[in-house]
């Protein structure tokens, strides 16, 4: 059993809730009262995110000084992603076993670029002179084949620090089967650090503790990035941990659950997708409520655009990437690509027009922000078109320069040799194809058809390409949550905290591989209970076995219940799921690679939606001019009432997000504020 480390678990439910996500351009807040949803859209600060939190909350009018235990605020941070992505890690040695110190270097051996005929060389991420092997040995069962020779391991130990990391990784040859060698190395590195007077805070990470599954590459990848990340991320969760004096703190993991500060630091490999993962959240409760499925969900903000697929529940996976490294934690399916809103637009060396992956960011930001920006963004290319009115300011308080944007746009269409507004029409069409080959990734290249899907958008610019992107995968069905402007925010709100466990199982699917499943589940959940300090009947389950035909590099997951499971029924759900993704089934016999559990508790809004907060009374605003459209209908959204519908061509309005209702769509307000969008049938 482990302690509970979850500061949610036992305390009161909080009166008031705060949902923040930290994006590269903008950071989102939205607060629940009890009764009211309130939201807040200000300019992210990256170099100390806490600032903008601070800002947001003053947005809000709540001082932050003043809040107290009776707050809640759930976090979806960027900082360990942009730490990962940028290189700005910290310095971290690696400590293997002795004779494969160079693992992480040699890696899978497998080129980025396969036709590449120069490929450029990746440094490795750890430096050799920080590399380190210890010694002793376990056999692929775990059992022990060489003890560790300690005095042997001292000097390594020695050698380590003399280098003075600011962390340590630790991955062990068959450390998943036995950690015991691993965690002897980590204290006996604590005792020479403290008698060598060192940071006796070292991070240290250890492989089986982090990831304890097969795969000493993707295994110690995790690891060290574990190790790098966590003294940049616990020194943040510091400072807004103080910031927000005695304000109760919870942060979103990239599961789609919540984890305490605590855990989080220790373990900010799993915070790689905190904020995408609270979009994903908000689209599934949304979805769950108008029972609507499946969803595919994009979310655009000012930097890039995240698409992902909720089929009933948001989809795990342990083959993602940050950057050109493997992450083989569990982290929601999320696909993300650099289009935004901030966006930059250029020509290549063969005069074609590109449009990302750079960005204008929060500094400057798009010409049209007035901020000093004066490239031409997709943001620009919306001001230039009228499909983003001028005349209402961004999260209520940024004001759009139309003159700005135009001016920004003017190089790029001379070297085009077109008008302003056939540039602006071809900066969009250039990101909307991004998009949607983002969005055939996730459905597509899965076996699912994206026309049996529901399409939803968020994010500050989503509402702007979703009726385009509807049209270019032939998808008749659309939906724009309530708070779509704020999504990612509301989705920290409706996350339970939970954990996610995994045990490698490496067997056959027969009798005894059954019942090894069933006996790794009782155990896994008792520690997932016993991690969230929730008793069994307080807690849901949700399991899957990884699957695949004997002798197969990959494996597919299928849900799993101990109780009722059947090697029949195991085996057929498996053959279902291979032939809808690879359109055939091989007959041949199927193996068990791992089991995986989540275990979550309630999550801290409910199972009920607040209704969507209205303040305008006014349904329709002077009409703006669109080109192409003439000038179109424009609609307040808070303004709209259940059964409300409106027409394209429109614009609706919202404060923290603009919506192009395009011609031949019609959006219907449901329940709650959303709407529900469909092609017009002619």
């Amino acid at each position: 059993m482990v302690p509970s480390d979850h500061d949610r678990t036992g305390a009161e439910a909080p009166a008031c809730l705060l949902g923040v996500d930290t994006g590269g351009t903008f950071t989102d807040l939205i607060l629940y009262d009890g009764a009211t949803l309130r939201v807040a859209k200000v300019l992210s600060t990256p170099e100390a995110p806490e600032q903008a939190i601070l800002e947001g909350l003053r947005h809000l009018g709540l001082d932050p000084n003043a809040l107290g235990p009776e707050t809640l605020l759930i976090h979806g941070t960027t900082v360990a992603t942009n730490a990962a992505l940028e290189g700005k890690v910290a310095r971290t040695a690696y400590l293997g076993q002795a004779g494969f110190e160079d693992l992480l270097t040699l890696a899978r051996q497998q080129r980025p670029d396969l036709y590449a005929l120069t490929p450029a060389p990746t440094p490795p991420p750890v430096p050799r002179s920080l590399c380190f092997g210890a010694p002793g040995r376990l056999d692929a069962q775990g059992t022990e084949l060489e003890p560790l020779d300690y005095a042997a391991l001292d000097a390594v130990l020695d050698a380590l620090l003399a280098e003075k990391p600011a962390a340590v990784a630790i991955n062990f040859l068959f450390s998943w089967k036995n950690g015991a060698h691993e965690a002897a190395a980590e204290a006996r590195l604590r005792a020479r650090l403290e008698d060598a007077g060192g940071d006796p805070t070292l991070c240290i990470s250890r492989s089986s503790e982090i990831l304890a599954e097969a795969g000493e590459y993707e295994r110690g990848m995790a690891t060290w990035l574990n190790a790098s990340l966590s003294p940049k991320v616990r020194a943040y969760l510091q400072r807004l941990n103080e910031a927000l004096g005695a304000t109760r703190l919870s942060i979103m993991a990239s599961h789609g659950g919540t984890l305490a500060p605590a855990f989080a630091a220790s373990h900010p490999v799993q915070l790689l997708l905190s904020g995408p993962a609270g979009g994903v959240a908000g689209v599934a409760a949304v979805a769950q409520a108008l029972a609507v499925n499946p969803v595919l969900s994009f979310d655009m903000g000012g930097t890039s655009t995240d698409v992902a697929l909720v089929d009933g529940s948001p989809q795990l996976s342990q083959e993602s990437r940050i950057g050109p490294y493997p992450v083989a934690v569990p982290m929601l399916a999320v696909h993300t690509i650099g289009a935004g809103g901030g966006s930059l637009a250029s020509l290549d060396d063969g005069g074609a027009l590109q449009v990302g992956p750079a960005s204008a960011g929060a500094s400057p930001g798009p010409a049209c922000y007035g901020q000093g920006g004066t490239a031409a963004t997709v943001t620009d290319a919306h001001v230039v078109l009228g499909r983003l009115p001028t005349d209402q300011a961004l999260g209520g308080h940024l004001s759009l320069q139309g003159d700005a944007a135009r001016t920004a746009l003017g190089p790029l269409a001379e070297a085009l040799t077109c008008s302003l507004e056939h540039a602006a029409e071809g900066i969009l069409a250039v990101a909307n194809e991004h998009m949607a080959q983002a969005l055939r990734v996730m459905s597509l290249e899965r076996g699912i058809d994206p026309r049996q899907c529901v399409l939803a958008s968020f994010g500050g610019a989503g509402g702007l390409h979703l009726c385009d992107l509807a049209d270019a995968l032939g998808i008749e069905e659309a939906l724009i949550p309530a708070y779509g402007g704020v999504l990612s925010a509301f989705g920290m709100l409706a996350s339970p905290p939970a954990r996610v466990l995994s045990q490698d199982l490496r067997c056959a699917l027969d009798a005894d591989g059954l019942q090894r499943a069933q006996v790794a589940h009782g155990r896994l959940s008792e520690e997932g209970f016993a991690a969230l300090g929730a008793e069994a009947e307080e807690a849901a389950r949700e399991s899957a076995l990884a699957l695949q035909y004997t002798g197969q590099g990959y494996a597919l997951e299928v849900p799993f219940d101990p109780t009722l499971a059947t090697l029949a029924g195991l085996r057929e759900a498996f053959e279902a799921v291979h032939e809808a993704r690879y359109g055939y089934r091989l007959g041949k016999a199927v193996s068990v690679v791992r089991l995986r559990l989540t275990v979550r508790t309630a999550p801290a809004l409910g199972h009920d939606l607040p209704d969507r907060h209205r303040k305008e009374s006014a349904t329709r605003l002077t009409p703006w001019p669109v080109v192409g459209h003439g000038s179109v209908p424009r609609v307040m959204r808070s303004g709209l009432r259940a059964g409300d519908e409106v027409r394209g061509p429109a614009i609706i309005q919202e404060t923290t997000a603009t919506h192009w209702l395009a011609p031949g769509w019609r959006a219907e307000c449901q329940r709650g504020g959303h709407l529900r969008l469909r092609k017009i049938l002619t």
